[in-house]
């Protein structure tokens, strides 16, 4: 195993989740936990620690609102006091209108089912991101947060590393090219690599503990 493969190996034993799961999302191909990682990425597209975004979004969840029809039923001070117990405040008014008017057009555009979405853009990353970012409050970051943990489950999307990813990458002294990095690791942990990247390019993974887990000096 060369030197990058044991730095990728060592940050992946590091980090064993990714923020979707983080967040009780259980990923998969179907329409309730596509759209609970469209809320994420929603709530991790403010100026606001991600600790404190999946917390919200841990909180939206334990409501019931784990799907664009609950999410839309619920009032705006139901969704307000949910992202207050996230300790989500300084955006908590907005983004409750946010996720009100998201679900709306989920519901009205994509019957609920983000897989629509994805086969209409044909499972490309350059098609899918201005249909990503119709959704309020998913602007270019939100996109690629989304695109980022959704190729664990739209294999079409691999590999997808976005900027955070790739500045992560450039602190490990990895690759800052996605299919170079994903010669690093096997196909199917390549979202979590890109997602643990993340941590790094944010300062929650030192370089230095990550080198000396792998053994490179």
């Amino acid at each position: 195993m060369g030197e990058q493969q044991r730095l990728a190996r060592a940050l992946l034993d590091r980090q064993a989740r990714t923020y979707a799961e983080e967040a009780g999302i259980h990923l998969a191909d179907r329409p309730g936990p596509l759209y609970q990682l469209l809320v994420l990425a929603t709530l991790l597209s403010t100026r606001i620690r991600a600790q404190v975004a999946v917390a919200a979004a841990r909180e939206l969840f334990a409501a019931g609102w784990r799907t664009p029809r609950a999410m839309r039923v619920a009032n705006w001070q139901e969704r307000v006091d949910a992202l207050g117990r996230g300790h989500y405040r300084r955006y908590d008014e907005r983004t409750a209108t946010m996720l009100g008017t998201g679900a709306e057009l989920c519901l009205d555009r994509w019957h609920g089912d983000l897989r629509r979405m994805h086969r209409e853009a044909a499972g490309k990353p350059d098609r899918l991101r201005p249909l990503l970012t119709e959704f309020p409050g998913i602007g270019p970051t939100g996109a690629d947060i989304f695109l980022r943990e959704v190729q664990a489950v739209w294999p079409d999307v691999r590999p997808y590393a976005d900027r955070r990813s790739l500045a992560g990458a450039k602190r490990l002294g990895l690759p800052a090219d996605p299919r170079r990095l994903a010669e690093l690791v096997e196909a199917a942990e390549f979202g979590r690599f890109a997602s643990a990247l993340v941590r790094v390019a944010l300062g929650a993974e030192s370089a230095d503990e990550i080198s000396h887990a792998a053994g490179v000096t």
